[in-house]
C-alpha cells in the first residue's frame, strides 16, 4: 500500500475510520430499526440534520 505525499504534504492514502481523528471514540446503537451514532467521550453531544444520508454514502 502507498502512502505518497503531494506538494502540498497531504497523503493519498483514503481516510479510513482507522485513520479519522476522533473516530475511535464512536459508538453505535440500534433504535426502532434506525442505527444512532455518538461520541463515546461526550454522549450528551448531539447533532441535528433535515434529513438523513445512508451510510454507505457517507463513506
Amino acid at each position: 500500500m502507498s502512502n505518497r505525499v503531494n506538494a502540498a504534504g497531504e497523503s493519498d492514502r483514503a481516510a479510513t475510520p482507522e485513520t479519522m481523528t476522533g473516530a475511535e471514540t464512536i459508538e453505535a446503537y440500534e433504535d426502532s430499526g434506525t442505527v444512532v451514532f455518538y461520541d463515546a467521550e461526550n454522549p450528551l453531544a448531539w447533532v441535528e440534520s433535515d434529513s438523513a444520508v445512508a451510510l454507505e454514502d457517507a463513506i
